[in-house]
């Protein structure tokens, strides 16, 4: 399982996600799901990934190839707005889903990929976008700034109360980083090492890209802040109106 999430704001946008692909007792294996596409210098792509691991990297493949080998099918280069990158890239899912789909179900191995696409063409707005893996997708809005996939429950509670399209792009990675630890915490098949980066609007690159390990020391002061906090507004939840003022015991 994975767990990848996206935010929409005002300055840009944000992406993090976990490297964990496989967990068990003896068995643990970690590949990027953060893809950084640069086709032009009037376009910025980022694709997050979740799902059957060979489908993913076939997508991968087929879309360097077809930046590298134009087709009539098109590329990340020829989409003029991004929901048609979005709907480029889901033709691709579908595509690489169908040619190896039947041998995997045959031994009830699911091929499907689950993905998210964010990123800016030029003289429009940056935008995010969810693509199934039947090859449909949505956009994030202001109401719904953020997109997640993978294991998707744990981390949710934390960006359903803290954020909205003013968050800044930093406390949004940090936010960010608090739901993969949220969700790492609650499920074994999610795990660092944590990928974040950061777009900030019109640049079409990269402002920030942080890889950190478990044991990375501004992760670890980041989870031991946010556990103080906890359990400092614990302490501070009013109490019920039969437990007695604590000047009277």
């Amino acid at each position: 399982m994975t767990y990848c999430v996206g935010l929409l704001l005002n300055d840009g946008l944000v992406f993090a996600s976990d490297s964990r692909t496989n967990a068990g007792v003896d068995y643990v294996t970690s590949f990027s799901k953060l893809h950084i596409f640069t086709p032009a210098p009037d376009r910025f792509f980022v694709l997050l990934s979740a799902g059957n691991l060979a489908t993913t990297q076939g997508v991968l493949n087929r879309i360097v190839r077809d930046l590298e080998y134009p087709s009539e099918r098109g590329s990340l280069l020829t989409a003029r707005y991004l929901f048609e990158a979005a709907d480029y890239i889901g033709k691709v899912s579908q595509e690489t889903q169908r040619e190896h789909g039947p041998a995997l179900q045959s031994s009830g191995v699911s091929v499907e990929t689950t993905l998210i696409l964010g990123g800016q063409i030029q003289g429009q707005n940056p935008g995010l976008l969810l693509i199934y893996p039947q090859g449909n997708y949505f956009e994030a809005t202001p109401e719904t700034p953020y997109l997640q996939i993978g294991e998707t429950k744990y981390g949710k509670p934390v960006l359903d109360r803290a954020v909205g399209a003013l968050t800044g792009l930093e406390e949004g990675a940090r936010l960010l980083l608090v739901s993969l630890d949220a969700t790492s915490r609650s499920n074994a098949a999610v795990g660092p090492p944590f990928e974040v980066a950061i777009y900030r609007r019109d640049d079409m690159k990269i402002s920030h890209h942080l890889k950190l390990a478990a044991n990375d020391p501004y992760l670890t002061r980041l989870q031991q802040r946010w556990n103080e906090g906890l359990c400092a507004t614990l302490h501070s939840l009013p109490a019920f109106d039969w437990e007695a003022p604590a000047e009277l015991l």
